[in-house]
């Protein structure tokens, strides 16, 4: 029986650190993604013209009754037999960005029609077009309205981020994994990348909150 060695953990300490930057790469680049398409696809699917907007909501749907694993899996592997090869960390963002893109979108979608029509009429009436009145007085308010659901999502975003290491990606989960497979020390790795997790985790928490506090001061 082993007891707790935690000194076995110093020698792989830059591979840990490694992995946290990555992870933490891959949030903010999937959770950008995530938000830009929330609000693209709430958009179509509110406003768009139905040969548009029906093919959108079947795609939220499928990404919605799939698991992340296996759009991975199809975004990597599949999609290279009809010739598009992506890379891995590219794969991973996209796969990421996109499955938390058609939560993001339900929740900006419920924002949007929750805003008073008086705005919008109000927009109108001082000259704004339709999409200068969506662009610069309804989705500002949906997302000022959603910012704490959207917050849920991106914290959501960095614990399943640790998924595209079945794709390769060298991420905090990946990087524990190689170290382990040397050290056979899984207890000490594992803690530590739990403790690595909790702290990218504080650091998003304080965004999140930071953005919120501007969004309070902004209405």
């Amino acid at each position: 029986m082993q007891g707790l060695d935690f000194t076995v953990v110093l020698p792989y300490w830059d591979l840990l650190l490694t992995g946290a930057w990555w992870t933490a790469l891959l949030t903010v680049s999937a959770g950008a993604l995530s938000f830009v398409f929330g609000i693209l696809f709430a958009v179509v699917v509110l406003y768009a013209p139905a040969i548009i907007a029906y093919p959108v909501r079947a795609f939220m749907w499928v990404f919605m009754g799939t698991p992340l694993l296996l759009q991975l899996f199809l975004i990597y592997f599949g999609l290279v037999q009809v010739g598009i090869d992506i890379p891995a960390l590219a794969a991973g963002i996209v796969g990421l960005g996109l499955h938390f893109a058609v939560y993001n979108a339900d929740v900006i979608r419920a924002g949007i029609v929750a805003v008073d029509v008086g705005q919008t009429e109000g927009a109108r009436s001082i000259g704004f077009g339709k999409w200068q009145t969506l662009r610069h007085v309804v989705i500002p308010q949906a997302v000022r309205n959603t910012a704490p659901p959207i917050g849920s999502n991106m914290i959501a975003l960095l614990k399943e981020s640790s998924i595209v290491s079945v794709i390769g990606i060298a991420e905090l989960v990946h990087s524990s994994q190689l170290a382990i497979s040397e050290t056979f020390r899984p207890f000490e790795f594992y803690i530590t990348a739990a403790a690595l997790y909790y702290i990218l985790n504080l650091a998003l928490e304080a965004g999140l909150r930071r953005f919120e506090r501007r969004v309070e001061v902004s209405r």
